[in-house]
């Protein structure tokens, strides 16, 4: 069949884009800062990562960056599969509500996350008596509340479509609960768990907010090393090794999660067969009730605990009285207040940054998963839009920190342009968009991919041209879905706080940035501020995404796919 000019256009202008877009405000900063680092007078010079692999501090963050997320990593599996199976596998009233719930702590601002297990555990919390406050386990657990959804979510609508029928004649045949999961279950699993283990450590490995506000100096990762590197002592050299390492670090985890992957898959075809039609859930027995127990602990004790120690210590004087003096103070800022402005005109300026943000997100992710979503038949155009897909994850593997700096060094005039993008606040929704398009194409993905390519031929063997199958199938399709990638999309961007911390100006700060600010400033009615805006910060965020859900469960509810991870 012959392509249409017009069509072929089409779709290169959607491919063209996006990777435009990529190009030049993200991979030519990011080169451009390791390349300042590694370039010495004209030259490539390696000596960098000589002087950093003699300096005895280069091995500590980089232990403490395996330590914090390995360990993250196998809690979150061991919390994590539980909440899948009770939200997955089981029947009851109120299920798609407290997945909706679970989904919160995932887009939670980590400044918001790293306060309130600092009210928890830190000086006044209700659990300092443990000794956490500052502590390897305490940014652990930090980590973990984040990412206990996302082991729930991918391995939960995984194990939703798993036929269950041999787990079943094994019980019948004598085997018990544990052994017929360890044996048969548990193997068909392995692919959505090597995807969860990947995406976890990965987001564990690039935490930026968590680990600056509960680790400081002694529990420093890649991360904020980067940060303390290139912000206290302008070393360009030492953050373009660490950047290099990260990178590196990165793309071995995935390329080991392909590979486990690929073997669990073979283990999953010889152990259960896998429905195209989702496995209906069942009402609970008693013998689900320990799996049920470790996730009602895990929401009580991970994700509840610091949230209410937030709420309730954002409503403490530091005499231990009630009192209203924190939030009051978002509105007019206390005398030794290190901010310019009010908290409020913070707040302002993150919501109009972030719908920018979001906006651009969400146009650029549809463009990106439309092109991903199609199935060439030529081999040379399949490893085309893989290459396509890999590219478009790239933000995904490099610091915020990275990029953000990046971006200081590289749009000084870009492109020959006669303004200085560095003097306002356009790169901020810019870097923002970067962060959050990974998870605008995840989301609407596996949408597009749920379609099914013989509707799309059908319609063309009755007359409909490409560009009206695209029209009438795909983008409406894509439209029920936009609802969770905006959720997504906004979320992240209100809250990122890593990129964004290089690009503020003084007297226009973001909330995530305002609130760090305040909680390291040594006066207590600071940290009361601090305390009040993370709960305003962490609610704002919340209804977002609790609304993007709501519009999901409509959306199937009419028949529709979900956008399920």
């Amino acid at each position: 069949m012959t392509r249409s000019p017009w069509r072929v256009a089409g779709w290169a202008i959607a491919v063209a884009i996006p990777l435009a877009f990529l190009a030049l405000f993200f991979l030519w900063p990011v080169v451009a800062l390791i390349a300042t680092g590694l370039v010495e007078d004209g030259r490539v010079s390696l000596a960098a990562f000589g002087d950093a692999a003699a300096d005895p501090r280069t091995w500590r963050v980089l232990g403490n960056t395996l330590g914090q997320a390995g360990s993250a990593t196998a809690i979150a599996l061991l919390l994590g599969l539980p909440a899948a199976y009770v939200l997955y596998r089981l029947e009851f009233r109120g299920r798609g509500l407290l997945r909706g719930f679970l989904t919160v702590p995932f887009v939670l601002p980590t400044v918001v996350v790293g306060i309130a297990f600092t009210s928890l555990f830190g000086p006044g919390g209700s659990l300092n008596w443990l000794g956490l406050d500052g502590s390897f386990l305490a940014i652990v657990l930090a980590l973990v509340f984040f990412n206990i959804t996302v082991v729930a979510r991918t391995v939960g609508g995984f194990w939703s479509q798993l036929d269950t029928r041999s787990a079943e004649a094994a019980r019948m045949l004598g085997a018990s609960p544990a052994r017929a999961f360890v044996t048969i279950t548990l193997p068909a699993l392995a692919p959505a768990i090597a995807s969860a283990a990947a995406l976890v450590f990965l987001f564990c490995a690039t935490s930026f907010g968590v680990v600056l506000i509960l680790g400081g100096r002694e529990f420093a990762n890649i991360e904020t090393e980067i940060y303390r590197l290139t912000v206290q002592f302008l070393d360009l050299r030492g953050a373009a090794v660490l950047s290099i390492t990260q990178f590196v670090i990165i793309v071995l985890v995935l390329w080991v999660s392909a590979r486990l992957k690929r073997a669990g898959s073979r283990a999953g075809e010889q152990s259960a067969s896998i429905r195209r039609e989702r496995a209906a859930a069942r009402r609970a027995r008693i013998t689900d009730l320990p799996v049920i127990l470790i996730f009602a602990a895990t929401v009580l004790f991970v994700h509840l605990a610091p949230l209410l120690s937030l709420l309730l210590r954002s409503l403490r004087a530091p005499d231990g009285s009630w009192s209203f003096a924190g939030y009051v103070s978002l509105v007019k800022p206390h005398e030794t207040s290190p901010l310019r402005g009010s908290v409020f005109d913070a707040m302002g300026l993150s919501i109009g940054i972030a719908l920018i943000a979001t906006a651009i997100a969400v146009l650029l992710g549809s463009l990106v998963a439309l092109v991903l979503s199609r199935k060439p038949r030529a081999a040379g155009l399949k490893r085309a839009i893989s290459l396509y897909d890999g590219a478009m994850m790239l933000p995904l593997g490099i610091s915020a920190v990275t990029l953000g700096f990046g971006l200081l060094l590289t749009m000084h005039r870009p492109l020959g342009i006669g303004i200085d993008l560095r003097t306002s606040t356009v790169l901020i929704p810019i870097a923002q968009a970067l962060v959050a398009l990974p998870l605008v194409v995840r989301t609407i993905l596996p949408v597009l991919n749920s379609i099914d390519q013989r509707t799309r031929e059908a319609a063309m063997m009755l007359g409909a041209t490409p560009m009206h199958v695209l029209r009438t199938i795909d983008v409406p399709l894509l439209g029920r879905s936009a609802g969770l990638a905006v959720g997504f999309a906004f979320a992240a961007s209100l809250g990122e706080f890593g990129a964004t911390s290089f690009l503020v100006r003084p007297d226009a700060q973001t909330l995530p940035v305002a609130i760090a600010a305040l909680a390291s400033h040594p006066d207590p009615a600071s940290y009361a501020s601090a305390l009040a805006a993370a709960v305003v910060l962490g609610v704002v965020t919340a209804t977002i995404m609790l609304l993007a859900e709501r519009m999901r469960f409509d959306t199937v509810a009419a028949g529709g796919t979900g956008g399920e991870w």
